[in-house]
């Protein structure tokens, strides 16, 4: 389920390191008149947590063990089983932090980003401003809060256009080793409603060095801003709290982003990233679902999927 290149025994420098518009919305893209939620509103996994910035736990300070790649039959059997009855493709990765093995379901598959690209455009903000010396601008700092927390498709688009657009954005994703991801050409494109920046491509494994480039400390984002991104990721508005954060006990650190959105097929694709530390569990998770016939499907399956994933990283767990 996860694919993260970190090189051995060294100190995570810059480790390689969804939803839109406040209101309706469809795929965390503002839903355009007269739409509204499928499904009616997930109900919240995790209830939201602190107010201030995440303190990472001791094992995530400052470096991360030897990354390896591992084989966790009885949870790849129990993905398998699941999804063997559900409509959609699933593709996902899981980074335990304490021992730094990794598991990867369908590696490799290149999927929409739909809104957790907007934690791209975050972190080469962050980046763009540590570059420069210069603090965010107040301006900016507002629609950041406003394009994490309540998943706001203008304050996207605008620090979109602010860091650069796709030129931007893959400046700072290759600099931190994400290979995989491609963002979007056009913010208007054909065949497409919503904005374009949600026809980002991604896979998991890029979507896990995008959320250690938040988490360890590195040379690209400052110790503050870091801080920052967990604390927006932590207070998602509650009807946002969905997906990877399933499982979840409350009084547990979730960090998180999802993304949903129905593509050019008609078809639904559904996302969640984010963070996980707590009750012996320390990892980082992304799970991408395309081709679901509603949100709230894809929602479900993620959902399920994610408290698979809680009850194997158990302290009693090896990856």
């Amino acid at each position: 389920m996860l694919a993260v290149a970190v090189a051995l025994g060294l100190v995570v420098m810059v480790v390689v390191v969804a939803l839109w518009h406040h209101g309706p919305q469809v795929n965390g893209t503002a839903a355009p008149s007269g739409s509204s939620p499928s499904a009616g509103s997930p109900v919240p996994a995790h209830p939201s947590t602190t107010t201030s910035p995440v303190a990472p736990s001791p094992s995530t300070t400052s470096s991360l063990p030897p990354v390896t790649t591992t084989t966790n039959a009885p949870l790849e059997a129990q993905f398998s089983s699941y999804l063997g009855s559900r409509q959609g493709d699933v593709t996902a990765s899981v980074l335990n932090l304490a021992n730094g093995q990794t598991f990867r379901y369908n590696p490799g598959v290149v999927q929409a980003t739909a809104s957790i690209v907007k934690v791209d455009i975050m972190a080469t903000l962050m980046a763009q401003s540590t570059a420069s010396g210069q603090p965010i601008p107040a301006a900016d700092q507002q629609l950041l809060h406003s394009m994490i927390e309540v998943s706001d498709n203008e304050s996207a688009t605008a620090l979109w256009n602010a860091v650069g657009g796709p030129g931007g954005i893959t400046t700072y994703n290759r600099s931190v080793g994400m290979g995989s991801t491609v963002p979007s050409s056009c913010l208007q494109c054909p065949g497409f409603i919503y904005p374009g920046w949600g026809l980002t491509t991604t896979t998991p494994s890029d979507q896990i060095t995008l959320l250690q480039s938040l988490l360890f400390p590195n040379a690209r984002i400052s110790a503050t801003d870091r801080a920052e991104a967990l604390s927006l990721m932590e207070n998602i508005t509650p009807s946002e709290d969905w997906g990877v954060s399933s499982g979840v006990p409350s009084g547990v650190t979730v960090a998180l982003k999802n993304g949903w959105v129905p593509l050019q097929n008609g078809l639904w694709q559904v996302n969640s990233i984010g963070y996980i530390n707590g009750d012996g569990r320390d990892y980082l998770i992304a799970v991408m679902d395309n081709g679901n016939p509603d949100e709230q499907y894809g929602i479900d399956t993620i959902q399920a999927l994610s408290s698979m994933v809680w009850a194997a990283e158990g302290p009693s767990t090896t990856s």
